[in-house]
């Protein structure tokens, strides 16, 4: 009997080697991996100049404290990124992961205010919404079911509108203006929830809702409201960062120029675990003036993992990723569309990129979801997995218990063909379980 705590329970394969979108278990079986493990493997696995990389600066040195020592090695990465990110002149603060990141911005979004002379404490999220699982993000995040347990420890964030096209909170007046009626109720909110410090929100909602692309008034116009209230704008690119959506960050297809950016995932491409913060210099400047940023982690700053993250965002340039990434990506989702679309469990089929999900529902006319109790998504995933291939579920999308859909992010380096056998295989597997 194993010692792991396991995530999943029960048995579970047992990976032996992954290269490209390949990942091979111990018993020699092959599987496509189809969502890039949680949306994250950007560049493909088993790229050896990563891993040489990362054995480079382990070697020179593996871990010093950011508060003893500075690191060129970091320093160059910040550097680099600097030319690809939605944000003049940014200063970027390296973490561990996604929600370590969207804590860090939070805490950072209080510390600007307060350098300011302004007690703004809370922070706006969108309903359905995801940003991590540790307490802070949790709070922030909209999607019930993971909030359910914990509750009694949430509660100081507030939740406005989502755009979920699909499922329009608006559909006197969808599809034409979708982006101002939305801007409107944050607009509303911000003006009766409290001193408001930060807005936090995906480009395009990722996990939680299923690649979910909003109208595209939208970010223009939620935009304008955090800037006439004088409210940070958090981009949650977690998910949607590094090219996932055929741009170098989501935001980038409408323009977005966040006065804060979280990332992770595509950061490192899951060669090392690597989120950062990016932020203005103003946000910078603001806070290190007034006596610094109190706050701090012991694997902040970590060299192995900017040696790590500098190789992949050099793979990323020198091999076209994120170009490939929209022109396969526009081609994926015709393929998803021509194979599924008349099937009468599938809902919805959306997304950017090489960001997809296909939603499923009982009523395709009323777009009525199944009960949580059937299990539909699980059923798909099983089916996809017996034929090798891994998709990533999601539930809840419809109403936070109910509402079964599955994401497609498979590596951006993958080939025309790898792709269309995804689309195959994804068909077969949905016509298999429903």
């Amino acid at each position: 009997m194993s010692h792991v705590f396991s995530r999943a329970g029960g048995d579970l394969p047992v990976v032996a080697r992954a290269r490209g979108v390949q990942i091979t278990d111990t018993d020699g079986r092959s599987y496509l991996d189809a969502s890039g493990g949680a949306i994250v493997v950007n560049i493909g696995h088993g790229v050896a100049e990563v891993a040489d990389a990362i054995a480079a600066q382990a070697r020179q040195a593996a871990y010093v404290h950011p508060t003893a020592f500075a690191s060129a090695e970091v320093s160059a990465y910040a550097d680099e990124l600097a030319e690809v990110l939605p944000i003049a002149d940014p200063r970027v603060y390296p973490v561990s992961g996604g929600s370590e990141a969207v804590d860090t911005a939070m805490k950072l979004a209080r510390a600007y205010h307060l350098a300011r002379g302004e007690d703004r404490h809370v922070v706006i999220a969108r309903q359905g919404s995801y940003h991590g699982n540790s307490r802070g993000a949790l709070d922030v995040s909209g999607r019930a079911a993971l909030r359910a347990p914990y509750l009694p420890w949430l509660g100081s964030a507030r939740h406005t509108t989502t755009p979920y096209e699909y499922r329009c909170p608006f559909p006197d007046s969808h599809p034409v203006g979708c982006g101002a009626r939305h801007a409107a109720e944050l607009d509303r909110l911000i003006r009766t929830a409290g001193p408001v410090a930060a807005f936090i929100a995906e480009p395009v909602s990722g996990a939680a809702l299923g690649a979910c692309v909003p109208p595209e008034d939208y970010w223009p116009a939620v935009s304008a409201v955090c800037r006439a209230h004088g409210v940070l704008l958090i981009a949650d690119e977690v998910m949607t960062g590094f090219g996932r959506t055929g741009r170098w960050f989501g935001g980038d297809h409408w323009g977005v120029r966040p006065d804060i950016l979280v990332a992770a995932k595509g950061a490192a491409s899951g060669y090392w675990p690597l989120g950062l913060v990016a932020c203005t210099a103003e946000v910078h400047d603001a806070v290190v003036g007034a006596g610094g940023f109190v706050h701090g982690h012991t694997y902040s700053h970590h060299v192995v993992g900017a040696a790590a993250g500098r190789a992949v965002l050099r793979i990323l340039h020198r091999d076209g990723l994120v170009t490939a990434a929209a022109e396969r990506g526009a081609e994926f989702g015709d393929g998803l569309r021509s194979a599924l679309a008349e099937h009468p469990s599938v809902g919805d089929i959306r997304g950017l990129g090489l960001l997809w999900a296909v939603e499923l529902v009982a009523d395709r006319a009323t777009a009525a979801p199944y009960p949580r109790q059937e299990r539909v998504v699980e059923r798909v995933v099983a089916e996809a997995r017996s034929a090798g291939l891994l998709l990533y579920p999601s539930t809840g999308c419809a109403d936070g218990v109910d509402g079964d859909c599955f994401l497609l992010g498979p590596p951006l380096s993958a080939t025309t063909a790898e792709l269309a056998e995804i689309v195959t295989r994804c068909a077969t597997a949905v016509r298999r379980a429903l």
